[in-house]
C-alpha cells in the first residue's frame, strides 16, 4: 500500500482470510467493546499464524497506523499471550474474527477469561494485603494530618481493590476504560454496581475516611467469605482504623 492508499482494517482482513496460514484473527480494544469505539479509535488485531507456518503476513508485524495496529504471532505464542501480563483483560474480551480451529482460537480468549482457582485465590491474597496497607496508611495519613499523603494513598488502595474483587471473581481486572462498561454487563456476584462505582469514585477522588471504611466493611465480608481472613488477621489491632467506626 502506498502513503496515498494506507491499509484499512477491511482491506487487510481479506488479505489475511485468503492466506491459509492465518489460523485465527482476534480483535480487541474500543472496537471489541460494544459502544466504546469513537471516530479516533482503531482496529487492534491479533493475527494468529499456524505454527511453523511460511507467510509474506510476517512482513506486517508491528504495522501501526491511526487505522489499524497489528500483532503478528504464532499460534504457541497467542496461548501465552498476557498469561499472566496486562494483555490479559483486552484478549479476555476480545472478539474472533477468524477462527480456522473449530473454535479453538475462542476457547483459548475463554482460558484468558477464567483465573484457575489456585491462581485467583493466591493472587487475592496479595491484592488483599496490598489493599489493606493503602488504606491503612490513608486513614492513618488522615487522621495525623497529612492530607496529600491520605489522597494518594486511598487512589492506590482503589487499583489494589479492584484487582482484588475480579481475583475474587476468577476475573481479570479491566482497564480503568472499561471499568463500567465490565461492570454494567458483569456485575461482581455480592455488589451492587452503582454503589461501587460511586465508592471508588469518592475514594479516589477524595481520599474521605467514611466511604474508604464503609467499603472495607463489604470487602472484609467477602474476603472472609473467600477464605483470605488469615491476611486480615495478621493486621491485628490495626484492622480498628481500617473499620468504620
Amino acid at each position: 500500500m502506498t502513503a496515498q492508499q494506507p491499509l484499512t482494517y477491511d482491506a487487510f482482513v481479506r488479505l489475511a482470510t485468503a492466506d491459509p496460514a492465518v489460523v485465527g484473527l482476534v480483535l480487541k480494544g474500543s472496537r471489541a467493546h460494544d459502544g466504546m469505539s469513537t471516530e479516533q479509535s482503531d482496529h487492534d488485531l491479533y493475527v494468529v499464524l499456524a505454527d511453523g507456518a511460511r507467510t509474506g503476513l510476517t512482513w506486517f508485524a508491528g504495522h501501526r497506523t491511526p487505522e489499524l495496529d497489528l500483532v503478528v504471532l504464532s499460534l504457541d505464542a497467542f496461548r501465552a499471550a498476557g498469561m499472566p501480563g496486562f494483555e490479559r483483560y483486552a484478549l479476555a474480551r476480545a472478539r474472533v474474527v477468524l477462527d480456522r480451529l473449530d473454535g479453538g482460537i475462542a476457547r483459548i480468549l475463554a482460558a484468558k477469561a477464567r483465573l484457575e482457582a489456585a491462581e485467583a485465590f493466591r493472587a487475592a491474597g496479595e491484592w488483599l494485603d496490598a489493599y489493606a496497607n493503602s488504606l491503612y496508611r490513608s486513614v492513618k495519613n488522615h487522621r495525623d494530618g497529612q492530607a496529600l499523603a491520605a489522597r494518594l494513598d486511598a487512589a492506590d488502595s482503589v487499583r489494589f481493590l479492584l484487582e482484588l474483587l475480579f481475583a475474587l471473581d476468577r476475573r481479570p481486572r479491566p482497564y480503568n476504560k472499561y471499568l463500567e462498561w465490565e461492570l454494567v454487563r458483569h456485575p461482581l456476584p455480592g455488589w451492587d454496581t452503582a454503589g461501587l462505582l460511586d465508592a471508588v469514585g469518592r475514594v479516589a477522588a477524595t481520599g474521605d475516611v467514611a466511604p474508604q471504611r464503609r467499603l472495607f466493611a463489604g470487602v472484609e465480608a467477602v474476603a472472609r467469605d473467600a477464605g483470605l481472613g488469615d491476611v486480615l488477621d495478621a493486621w491485628g489491632a490495626d484492622l480498628a482504623l481500617m473499620r468504620p467506626r
